[in-house]
């Protein structure tokens, strides 16, 4: 029970922010128009996704030097909770997309950073279940996992930047968590949700490790 408070944070947060971000005022921006809403949805999922997938970066480091199918486990849930939210980020993005830029796609640097790093990720999944012998599918799922986190950090981050024009906020005098379309208004839903999704991260993947340890704990009976 002592544990208990973050969960109800978790529900409380992510209801205001949804409620917040679909009923209070926003800014009257060109093109963003009420679209701008998204930004409660779209980007506190994308932080959450690095947090959980950096949770999970570090679990493989702690399993490369203790093995134990605990950590596997920790590492394995945390990844696919990274996937779980990285894959919303796209479609909360390409749904925003659609609305501002005309496309549900469109050539972009970010964009297509984003899209690779999640390919990346997913032949995550493939790796692991290209394995039988379960020490080496947690070995070599953890040494890919490290690299593939070192592989999204310049994809997401850095390779965009460098790519020139982008019609992503943020990038090339585009503005992005500025005065020009975050207002104190929405700061103040904005930060919640960021805080409610990264505790939804960790709650999502409590949940399915104590499911994975059960399976555990019935294949070894």
């Amino acid at each position: 029970m002592k544990w208990t408070w973050w969960k109800v944070l978790t529900v409380v947060f992510l209801l205001y922010s949804a409620a917040a971000g679909f009923l209070l005022p926003v800014p009257r921006l060109a093109i963003v128009n009420e679209s701008i809403r998204n930004l409660y949805f779209h980007v506190p999922m994308w932080f959450a996704m690095m947090v959980i997938l950096g949770t999970s970066v570090f679990r493989s480091m702690q399993y490369l030097r203790n093995p134990s199918a605990r950590l596997d486990i920790l590492s394995h849930e945390a990844a696919k909770s990274g996937i779980v939210l990285g894959l919303l980020g796209l479609a909360t993005g390409s749904l925003w997309a659609k609305y501002t830029w005309g496309a549900w796609w469109t050539p972009d640097p970010r964009l297509n950073a984003a899209a690779v790093a999640m390919l990346i990720y997913g032949a995550y999944l493939v790796l692991r279940g290209s394995f039988r012998d379960e020490q080496q599918r947690a070995r070599v799922s953890a040494i890919y996992n490290i690299f593939a986190f070192a592989a999204a950090i310049p994809l997401l981050f850095i390779l965009p930047r460098l790519a020139g024009n982008s019609l992503h906020p943020g990038q090339t005098g585009n503005p992005g968590f500025n005065k020009y379309d975050l207002d104190s208004t929405m700061r103040m839903v904005f930060y919640p949700a960021v805080i409610g999704w990264i505790l939804f991260a960790f709650w999502m993947t409590q949940v399915s490790s104590r499911l994975a340890f059960l399976q555990l704990k019935i294949d070894e009976k």
